[in-house]
C-alpha cells in the first residue's frame, strides 16, 4: 500500500504569487502530474495542511478544481493558513474541527485539526485530544496520525516559535506512548523534511510541494524561504512502514550500474 503525503500547497487566487514570487498553483499541477504517473499506482494522498494561502473561498475553489485531476483519493487536513468555514464551503463537512478517521488499506489514518484560529502556532485542546484518545482506543491495527503543526522542535527558530503548543505536545506525547501501534506521526508546516523521535514512535515533517523554508539554525534568524526542490513523501506499508522523500521533478535516469 502506497500513501503519498504532500503538504503546504499555499494555493492562491488565479494570477497571484505567494510573496510576489511563488507560483504555487504551477507547483501543485506538477506535483499532481508526478503522483498520477508514479508506478506502482499510489493508493491515496494525504495533504497535511496550509492548503491555501489566505483562507479565501476563491482559493479553495481553485484548489478543488486542481485536485479533481488527481487519480488517487485525497484526504485533506487544514493548517494555520486555512479557514474552516471557507474550507467547508468547497469540500464539505461540519463540526467544530476538521478531524476524521479513515482506513487506507491496512492502515488507520487519524487526521487531527491543530489550528488555533488567528495564530500561526498550533493547539490540541481537550476536546480534540479526547477524540484522538477514543480513536486510538478503538483501533487495533497500525495507525498513522496526520497533523499540520509538528509537536517537536526542529532547530529552525522562527518555525519552532509557531509549532504545536508545548503543553499540548507533552500531553500528546503521553497519550501516544500508551499505543504501540502508532507507526508514524506525519506533519507539515515547516516546509522541510525533518524527522524526530516522539511519543514512543517516529514523527516526520514533509517538505512542501512548492517553496521550502530556509534551513536557518541560528535561533535569531529571520523567517525566509528558498527555492529548493519541491518533494512529497511516499509512505509504503507492507507489514512495516518505510517512508521515502521523493522529488517532484524526476532526475535523469534510471541508469544501470
Amino acid at each position: 500500500m502506497l500513501l503519498a503525503q504532500i503538504s503546504d500547497l499555499h494555493i492562491t487566487r488565479p494570477g497571484r504569487l505567494v510573496a510576489g514570487k511563488v507560483d504555487t498553483s504551477a507547483y501543485l499541477r506538477r506535483a499532481i502530474a508526478r503522483l498520477n504517473a508514479f508506478t506502482p499506482r499510489i493508493d491515496a494522498v494525504v495533504i497535511t495542511g496550509d492548503l491555501v494561502d489566505r483562507g479565501e473561498r476563491e482559493e479553495y475553489e481553485a484548489l478543488r478544481e486542481m485536485l479533481a485531476e488527481l487519480a488517487a483519493p485525497a484526504h485533506l487536513l487544514i493548517g494555520n493558513h486555512d479557514e474552516r468555514a471557507a474550507f467547508r464551503s468547497a469540500f464539505g463537512g461540519n463540526g467544530a474541527f476538521v478531524q476524521y478517521a479513515i482506513d487506507v488499506g491496512a492502515l488507520r489514518l487519524l487526521a487531527l485539526d491543530t489550528v488555533d484560529a488567528g495564530r500561526p502556532g498550533g493547539r490540541l485542546c481537550g476536546e480534540r485530544r479526547a477524540w484522538l484518545a477514543a480513536e486510538l482506543a478503538r483501533a487495533s491495527g497500525p495507525i498513522i496520525i496526520a497533523m499540520h503543526h509538528p509537536p517537536f522542535d526542529t532547530g529552525i527558530g522562527f518555525m519552532d516559535r509557531c509549532r504545536l503548543d508545548r503543553d499540548d505536545g507533552m500531553r500528546l506525547d503521553e497519550l501516544l506512548r500508551k499505543h504501540s501501534n502508532v507507526e508514524r506521526v506525519i506533519c507539515g508546516h515547516v516546509h522541510r523534511s525533518v524527522t524526530a523521535r516522539f511519543g514512543g514512535t517516529v514523527a516526520a515533517i514533509a517538505p512542501s510541494c512548492a517553496h521550502q523554508v530556509t534551513l536557518a539554525l541560528d535561533p535569531d534568524a529571520r523567517d525566509s524561504f528558498v527555492f529548493e526542490p519541491p518533494a512529497f513523501v511516499l509512505h509504503r506499508w507492507d507489514g512495516a512502514l518505510a517512508s521515502h522523500v521523493v522529488p517532484i521533478e524526476p532526475g535523469d535516469g534510471p541508469h544501470e550500474f
